[in-house]
């Protein structure tokens, strides 16, 4: 090869490298969301990173912000389609008990998916796909009678247990794989308590066999039940003939009058 020829290759392989600088590798959108959810399910949500996820794909992260705006963002990506890959179910004419059915599924597929919780603790991030189940209880609590502001207070109940039960289930489960090494609740408690907590002290050694006795259906159902009569007028009647009454002026804890 002649000096000219040498020279020529190397000049084309620095005009190469000069338009390489700068210029993010191309990056398969599904695989960046595919890889989030993996670091995510495999080792939660703490291990990922715009860094990270790069890594994996032997890319950079400025790469990835060609894609998506920040790390809320393709937290969204990674949620959306999760809720689509679930059918809906069948759901009963009657409003309470459509009600009931859309709140046992919702419970029952975030079981099977138990990562998105700890996306979903995060706020406002959600996946679209998944607001059909918010739509079907406000409107099941509005044909039951209940206030749109009721409404949406039925939903953030059942949605409070429905999330506190799957997160204390995960606590378990991980209890369950490493037993800690120190006394926590309820085995800290002990005879020694009894005079300052009594009813604990009794019922101690079997709170675990208690606690985890409980089907999810009846527990909503009880749930719904409570919401239902409280804000309904059979509820408001209940109330006056139990001599439960607000005082004139007082207001809910949010400090607004109750509606």
């Amino acid at each position: 090869m002649s000096g000219t020829e040498k020279a020529s290759g190397t000049t084309k392989k620095q005009t190469a490298a000069k338009r390489s600088v700068g210029r993010p590798r191309r990056l398969d959108p599904d695989a960046m969301v595919a890889t989030a959810r993996r670091i995510i399910e495999e080792e939660g949500l703490d291990a990922l990173s715009m860094r990270r996820v790069a890594k994996e794909l032997g890319s950079t992260p400025m790469a990835l912000y060609h894609y998506v705006q920040d790390k809320d963002e393709l937290l969204m990506l990674t949620l959306s389609g999760t809720a689509a890959g679930f059918p809906r179910p069948e759901l009963p004419e009657d409003p309470r008990e459509r009600l009931l059915a859309v709140a046992v599924h919702m419970h029952g597929m975030l079981a099977r998916i138990p990562w998105v919780l700890d996306i979903l603790a995060l706020g406002e991030l959600t996946d679209k796909n998944a607001l059909w189940m918010v739509e079907e209880i406000i409107d099941s609590a509005l044909a039951c009678g209940l206030s749109p502001a009721r409404a949406v207070r039925a939903y953030r109940a059942v949605w409070s247990y429905v999330y506190g039960d799957l997160v204390f289930r995960r606590a378990a489960e991980r209890r369950a794989e490493n037993p800690p090494s120190r006394r926590y609740f309820p085995e800290m408690i002990t005879e020694e308590d009894a005079a300052a907590l009594p009813r604990l002290t009794e019922v101690a050694e079997r709170w675990r066999e208690y606690a985890a006795d409980y089907e999810v259906a009846d527990e909503l159902d009880a749930i719904i039940e409570g919401l239902i009569s409280r804000g309904t007028s059979r509820g408001s009647t209940a109330r006056v003939s139990r001599g439960i009454r607000r005082p004139p002026g007082t207001r809910s804890a949010s400090g607004a009058p109750d509606a």
